[in-house]
């Protein structure tokens, strides 16, 4: 009697929340942490709850330069801070971040941001001793004496600086004697960095791991100490012109931790300087050889003893049947092959290739237009555990192929057949792959309602759907995917000209979708745009382009619902002042084309702009340059916006079969 009593009272007068540990709370908040809508829900039950979600929070990426203060008060936990949403943090910014996350920061993305310095850095380095991940990359403006304050961190084991073109030997120098705990560095595109600066990092940082040293002005004279790094596993030596066979000698005396390496677009390098990777990395998993040296028999039998080998991408070489057949005979079982875009592949060589490799799980094949039904047969007998196929643009293999993809290959998560002659009869095939979570059907004219309404009630994981341009697509087959594919996060119906408004209607109950492309949809309204604002509050991309009879009676639901919403094309509709002003009050708003508006003025365009705080990109037609005042550009490029200027006439759309004919004509 006594027991029930105390539990009544509990109940009375307490949350029943409240006698869960902390731990078992957080152990929750896990399961809904993929969602942000769904976490800013549990914040707002109750009193306990808004407290408990801000001591779990431990990863931060704000939208906001100015909000910064305010948001890390409210996570005081925070690990990993992103901020690669905010283009104008600044020195203020970084010492208001060091000063209130302190030993609490692990890790900070700043690689969208360029208006910080030494001052900033240093900062960072004083207060945040526990941070082991810094990533600059494209702070173009960041010089030797930024690069000294990075230097200070010393537990630093990840830095990224892509693009810092003005950071010389001398600053790298200086991250090399301070930061002896790096694991990865990336120094791709800093072009001031050569052998010098590069053979620092290899003596002094004996841990790394990871090592992106694209397009350097690098020789074979920094090789030696590199490889000589007993735990580096992944190299990265794309567009590095002085790298030659004689700097791959360099492996004969060993880099037996290697795992991969990427030598694409050294257009130096030839089958005589892979062969040193056979005495000297016999640990490589993955080779990347893309836009480099022809696929030859020479090159293909200098590789086949690499017998841990298990992903190459070949991407942009010429090849011959007799190098896709030696690959063929390698001991070895590939699970990743990528031949895109490589001219002169062939049934022959392909056909011989993926007879042997019969563990394949990944396949690429892009823009192979030589290969028929033929190859197509060979690999989906062969290759039955792939779990992706991409394949635009095979222009030679015929509809009846396309079946036996369904037949056979029903691991299939990825598929990409843009651009072929794959019918209803293929999709229906294809709608056995209940695994498919993108598929990509652009430019397939051949397809109908029919074919997509059976992907729509088997394939029921699809998170993404590409129908641009497939002109047969009409509002059933999108009523089939929305019906049947709930979890949908990304669709591109352009030019699919008789989709109407009933197909945004039943996509407004796919709540996930964060993608949604229409542009040259002329029967699509403000009706059915509001209706998927209301329903799919996660939305971060929209293109509207050339929807005619979309206006401002779209914008203001929009503007209510649609709070993480990032880019917007409006070019060509009929949205004017008042819409353009109404999407100034979303706040995450940060890319934005408005080409063409007859509705738009300069007064307008200005009042929009500046009350749009976060933009950071805006494309303009090249008009409205003289028409608006130079201190509006000056204020906004301050706050970290760019423009872009086009002076493009309006282009009336081709038929669908017309538009073929062209993409193929550029293609070839």
């Amino acid at each position: 009697m006594k027991r029930q009593k105390t539990l009544e009272t509990n109940a009375n007068n307490s949350n029943l929340f409240d006698l869960l540990s902390e731990e078992i709370v957080f152990t929750i908040l896990d399961f809904i942490d993929t969602n942000p809508l769904d976490r800013k829900s549990f914040s707002l039950v109750c009193k306990s709850f808004y407290i408990t979600e801000s001591k779990h929070r431990k990863n931060l990426k704000p939208l906001r330069q100015e909000l910064l203060p305010r948001v890390l008060n409210r996570y005081p936990h925070v690990n990993h801070l992103d901020l690669s949403l905010c283009p104008r943090i600044n020195d203020n910014s970084l010492n208001v971040i060091s000063n209130t996350c302190k030993d609490s920061l692990n890790s900070i993305d700043l690689s969208r941001s360029r208006f910080f310095s030494y001052n900033g850095l240093m900062s960072l380095a004083s207060n945040c001793k526990n941070l082991v991940s810094i990533d600059l990359s494209n702070a173009t403006e960041l010089r030797d004496a930024a690069a000294a304050a990075v230097a200070e961190v010393k537990n630093l084991e990840r830095l990224w600086l892509g693009r810092c073109k003005l950071i010389t030997d001398m600053g790298i120098g200086c991250i090399a004697v301070g930061c002896k705990k790096l694991r990865l560095i990336s120094l791709k595109w800093c072009i001031g960095v050569s052998d010098l600066g590069v053979g620092l990092i290899a003596v002094k940082c004996k841990e790394i791991r990871s090592l992106d040293l694209s397009y350097l002005p690098i020789t074979n004279k920094c090789l030696p100490s590199i490889l000589k790094l007993q735990h580096l596993e992944d190299i990265v030596l794309e567009g590095c012109f002085g790298i030659d066979d004689d700097s791959l000698a360099a492996l004969k005396h060993g880099c037996k931790s290697m795992k991969a390496l990427d030598i694409s677009s050294c257009q130096h390098i030839s089958h005589v300087g892979l062969s040193s990777l056979i005495s000297g990395a016999g640990s490589l998993q993955q080779l990347t050889l893309s836009y480099s040296c022809p696929v030859t028999l020479a090159l293909a039998n200098s590789l086949k003893r690499l017998s841990m080998l298990q992903s190459v991408k070949l991407d942009g070489c010429a090849v011959t049947s007799a190098g896709l057949t030696a690959i063929g005979n390698w001991c070895i079982t590939l699970s990743e092959l990528s031949l895109s875009k490589c001219v002169g592949v062939t049934d022959e060589g392909l056909s011989s290739l993926v007879t042997k490799h019969k563990d394949l799980k990944k396949l690429d094949i892009t823009c192979c237009r030589k290969i028929t039904d033929v190859s197509i047969a060979y690999i989906t007998n062969s290759c039955t555990n792939l779990t992706s196929l991409r394949m635009e643009s095979c222009t030679l293999v015929p509809s009846e192929a396309f079946v036996l993809i369904g037949q056979r290959c029903q691991f299939l998560e990825e598929l990409d057949l843009t651009d072929n002659e794959i019918d209803d009869e293929g999709l229906k095939s294809i709608s056995r792959c209940s695994k498919l979570s993108s598929l990509k059907l652009g430019i397939c004219l051949n397809i109908s309602d029919e074919g997509l309404s059976h992907v729509g009630m088997k394939c029921s994981k699809l998170t993404e759907l590409d129908l641009y341009r497939s002109a047969g697509i009409t509002d059933l087959g999108i009523l089939a995917i929305s019906r049947g594919c709930p979890g949908l996060e990304m669709i591109n119906m352009s030019y699919c000209i008789d989709i109407t408004d009933s197909s945004l209607l039943s996509l407004s109950k796919c709540s996930r979708l964060n993608t949604f492309e229409s542009r040259g949809c002329p029967l699509i309204t403000s009706l059915g745009l509001a209706a998927i604002a209301v329903g799919c509050k996660q939305l971060i991309k929209l293109d509207i382009k050339k929807c005619h009879n979309i206006g401002d009676a779209a914008m203001l639901p929009l503007a209510h619902f649609s709070q993480n919403l990032r880019q917007i094309t409006l070019s060509y509709s009929s949205v004017t002042d008042v819409g353009l002003l109404a999407l100034a009050s979303i706040s995450c708003l940060q890319s934005m084309t408005v080409l063409h508006l007859k509705g738009l003025t300069p007064s307008g365009l200005a009042a929009a702009l500046l009350a749009c705080g976060g933009l950071t990109k805006v494309k303009l037609h090249l008009s409205f340059k003289s028409l608006l005042p130079l201190p509006l550009f000056e204020h906004l490029e301050a706050r970290g916006c760019v423009f872009e200027w086009r002076d493009k006439e309006f282009q009336a759309e081709l038929d669908p079969k017309c538009y073929k004919l062209q993409w193929e004509d550029i293609a070839q």
